[in-house]
C-alpha cells in the first residue's frame, strides 16, 4: 500500500512512461528530510525508487554525487532513471541489510564492519586527489557553513531547554567562541566530506562479500578528512565501543598520511561541532516535523557534547558552555 495523495498519483503517471513493467509498489521508509523510498519490481526485479519533491528538494546533487562517487571507487547505489522535474529517481535496490540493522539483528562483529566503513574513507580520501579537478562543483564546508550550522543549536535546542529564544547578545557570543575554535584548526588538505556517514546509511549489497554501499550522501561537501570519520565513530544514534572506536582510528591513521596530531585536532572540534547541529536538529525534527522518536537520542548527544568540550583544542566553546550552560559540560 502506498499514501493515497496527489504526490503518488504523479509518481504513477511517471512510472507508466518508464520501460519495463512495474508492480507491488510500497512505502519502503521516509527519513528526515522530505524524501520518501519505495521498493517495487520492474520486470519482477526488485528495485527503489526515491521520492524527493522538487519543491522541496532538488535531485540533482545526488545523481551527481552518485556518479562520483563511482569514480572514486566507492559504491552508491547505481541510477537507473532520473527526472529532476518531477524529482523522481530510479535506482537499483541494495537490499535492506544496513550495518545497523547486521549489528542489532544478526548480531554480527562490531569491529569488523566498521573495519569497512574506515576502508570505504580511506579509499575516498587516497582517490579524491586525483579526481578532484574533474568533480562537479561541490560546496566548500568552509567556517561560514559550519556556524551555520552551529547555529541550529541556538535557536532550536536552547528554547527547547529554556522556553525561550537565546538573546542576540549570547547567539552572537556562541557562534564567536564556535568560529574561535574553527579558525583556529591547522590546515589539513579537503576532500569529499559525505557528512552523513554512519551505520544507517551503510550497506552489505546482496552477494558482495566484503563490499560497503554507501547511501544519503546528497548534501557531499568539500571539507576535513575528519569529519566522515568522527560522524561515524561518535555516532547520534548508536554507542560505539571504545576499542571499536580506537581500533578504527589506527586503521585510518595507518591507510592515510596526515599528519596524527592534526587529523585528531579536527576530528576532536569538528565532532563537538557536529553534535552541536544535531542537537538543533533533533530538537527541530521533533517539534517542527512531529517526529518527537529523534529526542531519545538526546542523553547520547549530551555525553557526546561534555567528553567534546574537556579537550583544549574547544576551550572557546567550552568557555561559552561553562558560562551559560554548564549542565552541559557534565556527562550525566
Amino acid at each position: 500500500m502506498i499514501p493515497d495523495d496527489r504526490r503518488s498519483e504523479q509518481l504513477q503517471a511517471w512510472l507508466k512512461d518508464q520501460p519495463g513493467r512495474f508492480t507491488d509498489l510500497a512505502l519502503l521508509r521516509a527519513d528526515a528530510s522530505f524524501r520518501r523510498y519505495f521498493r517495487l519490481c520492474r520486470d519482477d526485479q526488485p528495485v527503489v525508487l526515491m521520492d524527493a519533491p522538487p519543491e522541496r528538494e532538488a535531485t540533482e546533487p545526488f545523481v551527481e554525487i552518485a556518479r562520483l562517487l563511482e569514480s572514486l571507487g566507492l559504491r552508491p547505489p547505481r541510477i537507473l532513471a532520473h527526472d529532476p522535474a518531477t524529482g523522481f529517481v530510479l535506482l537499483e535496490d541494495l537490499g535492506d541489510r544496513t550495518f545497523t540493522r547486521a549489528l542489532a539483528e544478526e548480531g554480527a562483529a562490531e569491529g569488523p564492519l566498521y573495519d569497512r566503513a574506515i576502508d570505504t574513507l580511506i579509499q575516498l580520501h587516497r582517490a579524491w586527489p586525483a579526481q578532484a579537478a574533474k568533480a562537479p562543483d561541490v560546496p566548500a564546508y568552509d567556517t561560514p557553513r559550519l556556524l551555520d550550522e552551529a547555529a541550529l543549536f541556538a535557536d532550536w535546542y536552547w528554547p527547547e531547554q529554556h522556553g525561550t529564544p537565546m538573546s542576540a547578545s549570547l547567539r552572537n557570543g556562541f557562534l564567536a567562541a564556535w568560529r574561535e575554535a574553527l579558525e583556529g584548526l591547522p590546515v589539513l588538505p579537503g576532500t569529499l566530506v559525505l557528512r552523513d556517514f554512519h551505520v544507517d546509511n551503510l550497506m552489505l549489497p546482496p552477494g558482495e562479500d566484503g563490499d560497503c554501499a554507501v547511501l544519503d550522501f546528497q548534501d557531499a561537501v568539500i571539507g576535513s578528512p575528519a569529519y566522515d570519520v568522527v560522524s561515524l565513530l561518535e555516532d547520534a544514534r548508536r554507542e560505539v565501543s571504545p576499542a571499536t572506536v580506537e581500533r578504527a582510528l589506527e586503521r585510518y591513521a595507518a591507510g592515510t598520511a596526515w599528519d596524527p596530531e592534526v587529523f585528531m585536532q579536527h576530528y576532536r572540534v569538528l565532532g563537538v561541532q557536529r553534535t552541536t547541529k544535531i542537537l538543533g536538529i533533533f530538537v527541530r525534527l521533533a517539534r517542527r516535523d512531529a517526529k518527537p522518536r529523534y529526542l531519545e537520542h538526546l542523553p547520547r548527544l549530551h555525553r557526546l557534547l561534555a567528553q567534546g568540550l574537556s579537550q583544549p583544542a574547544l576551550a572557546p566553546v567550552a568557555g561559552w558552555f561553562q558560562t551559560h550552560m554548564p549542565e552541559r559540560m557534565r556527562e550525566d
